[in-house]
């Protein structure tokens, strides 16, 4: 049966183009949060500012948006009652009533500043005895139990540090993998994923370290650009060897220092493994990832964390308009497949951590004992994940630039355009949404984001 807004042709005659489209809403003052809005038909005229979709046109496939289950978060979710775990779970990773269908993993291979309990740890703390373990309590257990709710999700492993006797610091904070361990750390990993695999978790894609540039106070490792690209060359062989199908990608730290990502790249531009780069928010800007893409390329943004507000009061507000324009718009105009924030739970307090939040740092969803609430978070991953399809590609789509209403816009599988539009404006906006053209005109609220979705280009 044709959904609301949506118009086929008589049998016969092939389906006929769209003529209208669902809109769902996430208002800033919080009164609407991903709610189905009117249908909105492709009658209107076309406004000053105006949205011109272009499907000829296509640039990246997304490949998924979610979080990660760091034992932090494992360890809230794990501790709710049983009837509530399992409508968050189903809230997080269905795609049915509430839920907003996340498909894509980032998980920590060992310890994170994000643990549940010190001590910091990794797989083989001592040297010929690896073990899986300290994960099987609780964050394998709801990877399974994702898993099962969404079968298309993607995992991602990604390790804060070696074993510290592989480092020249012998110890987890800071300090750098020596050479003479390269293939000690190599096996590291690929044991990593064959025992993730074994629990019933495969990982489909690896980075070999987070924020290389970064050494500090809990589980870290310092590496450059060269030393990363020399260690990939032996880990691709390792990971062959093992016949493991996992994809590589460089780098994993912030947009400000692209030259890192695209150094590794050219140095393992011989090795098909080495699919492209990831990147986090906490320095430069979205668009230098363009520069990974324009090199041929993938681009995965695979880190973000919530904060709170200098205002509590404005915090959903303020985290729904720069995440969505940031992580949702600019990056993935500039490239990126994935929008992937940080930890899926966090408490009030932003823990349990013991790392260098300075501000309290938020997760995709807040719990407190037996009480969970979605913050925004879990609606600028939801304004995208439960309307895009994996395969979708993103086509061209005119935008204003940051500050103004912006878009950006795919093509999914079956034909289905996706546009999930931003105005970061501080009054209410008209606009347009024109293809072939016919148009759709809407007001959007200040700070509001609205996905639009329609089934293929309008026509009367």
């Amino acid at each position: 049966m044709a959904a609301a807004g949506y118009a086929y042709a008589a049998p016969g005659h092939g389906r006929a183009a769209a003529t209208g489209a669902q809109v769902w809403i996430t208002t800033a003052d919080g009164t609407k949060k991903l709610s189905r809005a009117a249908d909105v038909s492709f009658d209107g005229s076309r406004q000053q500012i105006d949205i011109s979709v272009d499907s000829r046109v296509k640039s990246q496939e997304f490949t998924g948006a979610g979080a990660s289950f760091t034992e932090a978060s494992a360890h809230l979710i794990a501790g709710l009652p049983q009837g509530q775990r399992t409508t968050l779970m189903n809230d997080l990773f269905s795609r049915n009533g509430a839920g907003i269908g996340l498909n894509y993993l980032r998980q920590p291979l060992g310890g994170t500043d994000f643990v549940a309990r010190l001590p910091y740890y990794t797989y083989e703390d001592t040297k010929g005895s690896f073990s899986i373990g300290r994960d099987t309590a609780e964050i394998l257990p709801l990877l399974k139990q994702a898993k099962g709710i969404n079968s298309g999700i993607r995992v991602m492993g990604t390790p804060w540090s070696a074993p510290a006797w592989m480092k020249d610091s012998g110890k987890l904070a800071g300090g750098k993998l020596t050479r003479e361990h390269y293939g000690d750390y190599a096996d590291y990993l690929v044991k990593a994923v064959k025992a993730y695999g074994a629990a019933g978790v495969p990982v489909d894609d690896l980075t070999v370290q987070n924020e290389p540039l970064f050494q500090t106070t809990y589980p870290s490792m310092g590496m450059s650009a060269e030393e990363q690209g020399d260690f990939l060359r032996v880990l691709d062989g390792r990971l062959t060897a093992a016949g493991l199908p996992t994809q590589l990608f460089a780098y994993d730290h912030n947009w400000d220092r692209p030259d890192f990502p695209l150094t590794v790249l050219d140095r393992t531009k011989d090795l098909a493994r080495v699919q492209g780069a990831a990147f986090h928010c906490y320095g430069g800007s979205p668009e230098a990832q363009q520069q990974v893409r324009d090199a041929g390329k993938r681009v995965f943004f695979t880190e973000c964390s919530g904060t709170d507000s200098d205002d509590p009061s404005r915090t959903f507000a303020d985290s729904l308009k720069w995440q969505t324009e940031n992580l949702v718009i600019r990056s993935m105009r500039a490239g990126a497949e994935t929008v992937v924030l940080w930890n899926m739970a966090l408490d009030k307090n932003g823990g349990p951590h013991f790392g260098n939040c300075g501000s309290r740092c938020n997760g995709v969803v807040e719990v407190n004992g037996s009480s969970v609430t979605r913050n925004a978070e879990f609606y600028t991953l939801g304004h995208v994940a439960k309307f895009v399809d994996r395969g979708a590609h993103r086509i061209a789509s005119t935008s204003q630039g940051p500050g103004g209403v912006q878009n950006v816009t795919f093509e999914n599988p079956d034909g289905s355009r996706v546009s999930v539009v931003l105005n970061a404006t501080g009054s209410a906006q008209t606009f347009s949404v024109t293809e072939s053209g016919r148009s759709l005109r809407y007001q959007l609220p200040a700070g509001a984001v609205a996905t639009f979705k329609w089934p293929g280009a309008p026509t009367g």
